[in-house]
């Protein structure tokens, strides 16, 4: 399942920073990801890294946006091939 940004976001950037897939953007006034490109970093860290940085805890799981451990290794492997 993908992960969204809530409300009590205060656009610090520690998460975008921290996203191996880029999926983190600058909103107006809060961040927000973009699920077609949130792999809740499976495939490189064993927890998604947006969480353990940010320092309000306003990201959490989007249930708009489930998919399985073998989906989201699929699409960060098309994410990686789509860059290469």
């Amino acid at each position: 399942m993908a992960l969204m940004i809530n409300d009590e976001c205060i656009a610090c950037d520690a998460c975008r920073e921290e996203c191996p897939t880029e999926a983190i953007e600058e909103g107006d006034p809060i961040y927000f990801i973009d699920s077609d490109r949130c792999t809740e970093c499976v495939e490189v860290y064993d927890e998604p890294a947006c969480i353990s940085v940010c320092p309000v805890d306003c990201i959490v799981l989007d249930k708009d946006n489930v998919e399985s451990i073998t989906e989201l290794q699929f699409k960060y492997k098309t994410i990686l091939a789509e860059e290469e």
